[in-house]
């Protein structure tokens, strides 16, 4: 999938913007201010129907207005042109719209683009909650296993029932409907993303951190939220005083952890915050190439700020290797100079943003 014609409307300093993408890179230069991050926040939502800067889709919508629009055409790996849009307004109501056709649910519209984003605080993946790394995980499994999302639904509607009977102290009997309902689909929310990372992610993880972080030697396991030796009923058995006295299912998939060591040391106690974004590189590299090699999609890569805390060397790396995986690149940078090394890219766009306005260069 590679983004054709691009439109926002009345989003943060962006009154109203066209521009027409490049299919492999695309950079936008400017000062801090200019626009130039809110064009990759805009492009964001139209793979998470969410900001990667604000919890608040009104924060982003402009002074004095109701909503935001983002628009886009794309042409898909078979040649098809195929249209896509969404709308927030200040109530938090969400409109999407796939080739003309309305639907209030955005995961229909995260489906048909496969959107990441690199920025600055990328680095969470590894220094936060362990819900970002299943989030890194289950990213590529919504788009490569097709029962994998409804599985996550159900999965997820079992464990919030389970909790509000727990906290009620409802007898066991009441409970066992949706234990049995939760450890099937638990089971296989595990095998999917053992089986991705085990037998496909640590593997390229590995090969790009040799270019990326060739002095260090990474070990990377899946946690997968319960006792090896136990099944999930099993283990839900083993725990089930101490949980229904917390209110709580402290065992599952909701409880799994991607785990990144060095010689038995967690990554980010090693790391300089430079290493760390190297890491994170790696990691979300790998992604790509199992996405393209999977389904022989490319995703659309979002690379924000890319001289923060990188090396001319490493970015260069980067770029250079997503750009060997198919993918559509958007980078913002403050200068050219940072980005020195495209001047050997032929297939490019440069965009200089200022307030808010685009300015493609000839």
């Amino acid at each position: 999938m590679k983004l054709d014609k691009v439109q926002i409307s009345h989003f943060r300093n962006i009154d109203e913007l066209s521009l027409t993408a490049h299919k492999s890179l695309n950079v936008f230069l400017g000062e801090n201010g200019s626009g130039k991050s809110s064009i990759l926040e805009a492009l964001h939502y139209l793979g998470f129907a969410r900001s990667f800067r604000t919890s608040k889709h009104k924060n982003v919508i402009s002074y004095q207005k109701s909503s935001f629009t983002v628009f886009c055409s794309a042409v898909v790996e078979d040649g098809r042109q195929q249209k896509f849009g969404i709308s927030r307004l200040a109530n938090d109501s969400c409109i999407v719209n796939i080739n003309g056709q309305k639907s209030k649910r955005a995961s229909d519209l995260a489906s048909y683009l496969p959107i990441q984003i690199f920025t600055p605080q990328s680095s969470d993946l590894l220094l936060g909650a362990p819900k970002l790394r299943r989030q890194y995980l289950d990213w590529l499994l919504f788009h490569v296993e097709q029962s994998f999302n409804l599985d996550f639904q159900i999965f997820s509607k079992s464990l919030k029932h389970l909790n509000a009977l727990y906290k009620s102290n409802q007898p066991e009997q009441a409970s066992r409907y949706w234990t049995e309902i939760l450890c099937e689909k638990g089971e296989a929310i595990s095998a999917n993303r053992s089986s991705l990372i085990n037998e496909h992610l640590i593997q390229l993880i590995n090969a790009n951190l040799k270019d990326f972080l060739p002095e260090f030697s990474f070990e990377i396991s899946y946690y997968r939220g319960w006792e090896k030796d136990l099944s999930l009923e099993e283990a839900i058995l083993k725990h089930k005083l101490r949980d229904h006295r917390n209110g709580f299912l402290s065992v599952g998939p909701h409880k799994a952890d991607l785990r990144v060591k060095i010689h038995g040391t967690i990554a980010h106690e090693i790391l300089s915050r430079g290493q760390l974004r190297m890491l994170v590189a790696g990691m979300q590299l790998a992604q790509t190439q199992y996405l393209h090699s999977k389904t022989f999609k490319s995703s659309i890569f979002l690379l924000d700020d890319v001289g923060a805390e990188l090396d001319e060397e490493k970015r260069q790396v980067f770029i250079s290797k997503l750009n060997t995986a198919e993918t559509q690149l958007f980078v913002t940078a403050i200068d050219i100079k940072q980005l020195d090394f495209l001047k050997n890219y032929n297939d490019k766009k440069v965009f200089h943003v200022e307030h808010g306005q685009v300015r493609e260069e000839i």
